[in-house]
């Protein structure tokens, strides 16, 4: 996932961490990230595991769709909320609160009998993630200064497509190999580790601002997008006229509508909603919803038609994905170079344009071949739009709200991947249950589309232009 930004922050910046002279400060990183490797990681890990999941546990489609769900729903939806608290109770407290949680919870998921323990435990996840993830951010950000500081950033962004790339392939190994509670297990020593080796590295140091946490914003956000992903889940059991279905996306309005009024209201908010006002922040949230969106479903429902529909094992399955993988990885690094001579517009337009052709490609292509190569084009082509996302976002942000806006971002990121994953899931429910291969057709071809339309409306509403000397695109 990449993110580009000249502030690389998920929440605004604490400096009760500034210090060049802590020489510790590489082994830090070093610790720091790969902790956030784990949270990467754990976005795209089950995708494989999920036909296994749903064998031992005897989970249904719609059950299977909240473990992936759940996990970004909370992760995205809490991630402010854990960069105010960063702020008030400081970053480091902060980030062992996270990470501690992060590990019991994935101890919990992997020992899970049933679906209710296995969904607590993903959330638990989520929330350990939502606040580890701004914290250590912070840390890096401001232990670090001038040239230094770019080297960390980059460091750190060279995190999220190699995460989600592993995350896939080391999915199948550990299903095929000790079984699908290993890509859970796998999280408790390295967690534990590195919550007895940082606090020697990362000193304590006092809140640089006693601020308020608005929690009501970020319980009604989180409840509003919890609804409406129920509502698309339940589409696919229920149809798209039933009340089951049209009552929580009502609900779900309601609710965003109720965040804006208490974002308005209170002293300070969680999210200043008239940021997406401004015109590249609203088109670089757009793109980032749209292309994780679409590259986390697509990795949802190659695996259940690897797996389900051509009968490949889980190991094979994640082997699989390595095309895919190289794929995001090329189309981000290219769209890296290429921004500063042609701006975010032409290549969000290209990269969804090659999205669509790719998910065309997977859905009308007969064959465990013609499915992998469609998904693999359509990722180089949402490699490229990441980049475009955040460049639009942030190239025309001033110094004292790109954090916010980068907060933004990361979010639309999160909760994009859920989002896509609860609409191709109701699309695909019949393929996905294994009664018939159709339902992949149909999503991949929602897939297509959803990717032409989001390009019409970036060729309108991407600003034109360059970005500003000095941008750094990144990855998260």
């Amino acid at each position: 996932m990449t993110h580009a930004g000249n502030r690389a922050t998920s929440a605004p910046v604490v400096s009760d961490h500034a210090t060049t002279a802590q020489p510790r400060r590489w082994l830090a990183l070093a610790v720091l990230s790969l902790a956030q490797f784990m949270l990467i990681l754990d976005v795209t890990v089950v995708n494989v595991a999920l036909p296994d999941i749903g064998t031992d546990l005897g989970l249904g489609r719609a059950v299977l769709t909240w473990v992936v769900t759940a996990y970004t729903l909370a992760f995205g939806g809490l991630m402010l909320l854990g960069g105010r608290a960063a702020d008030l109770f400081g970053a480091r407290r902060v980030l062992l609160a996270g990470l501690a949680l992060f590990t019991v919870a994935s101890l919990v998921s992997g020992l899970a009998p049933d679906a209710a323990v296995l969904l607590v435990g993903r959330a638990g996840q989520g929330i350990g993630a939502a606040l580890l993830s701004p914290a250590a951010l912070s840390i890096v950000t401001t232990s670090f200064h001038g040239p230094e500081r770019s080297k960390a950033l980059g460091i750190w962004a060279a995190l999220g497509g190699t995460g989600s790339a592993v995350g896939v392939l080391l999915g199948g190994a550990l299903t095929a190999g000790p079984g699908w509670p290993w890509i859970f297990f796998i999280n408790v020593p390295i967690g534990v580790a590195v919550l007895v080796t940082l606090p020697a590295l990362v000193p304590a140091r006092p809140p640089a601002a006693r601020r308020r946490i608005d929690v009501a914003g970020a319980a009604v956000v989180t409840a509003a997008t919890g609804s409406l992903i129920y509502g698309l889940i339940t589409a696919g059991d229920r149809g798209w006229a039933s009340p089951l279905t049209l009552l929580p996306l009502a609900a779900a309005m309601a609710l965003y509508v109720v965040f804006v009024l208490v974002e308005r209201a209170v002293a300070e908010p969680l999210m200043q909603v008239r940021m997406l006002t401004r015109r590249p922040v609203a088109a670089g949230t757009v793109l980032m919803l749209v292309a994780s969106g679409l590259l986390i479903a697509s990795l949802f429902l190659g695996s259940f038609a690897l797996q389900h529909r051509y009968a490949q094992g889980a190991l094979a399955t994640g082997l699989a994905f390595l095309p895919v993988a190289v794929g995001t990885i090329i189309g981000a690094q290219t769209a890296s170079h290429a921004v500063s001579r042609t701006g975010g517009r032409p290549l969000a337009v290209t990269g969804l344009v090659i999205a669509a052709v790719g998910a065309a490609i997977a859905a009308y292509t007969v064959g465990e071949v013609g499915l992998v190569v469609g998904i693999a084009v359509a990722a180089t082509g949402l490699g490229a739009t990441f980049v475009a996302a955040t460049t639009t976002a942030l190239a025309h942000v001033d110094h004292d709200h790109a954090g916010l806006a980068s907060g933004i971002v990361n979010i639309s990121h999160e909760l994009g991947g859920a989002l896509g994953v609860a609409t191709v899931s109701s699309l695909a429910a019949a393929s996905l249950a294994g009664t018939g291969t159709g339902g992949f057709t149909v999503a991949f071809t929602f897939s297509a589309v959803t990717a032409l339309a989001a390009a019409v409306i970036a060729a309108v509403l991407t600003p034109g232009g360059r970005p500003p000397a000095g941008m750094m695109p990144h990855a998260h």
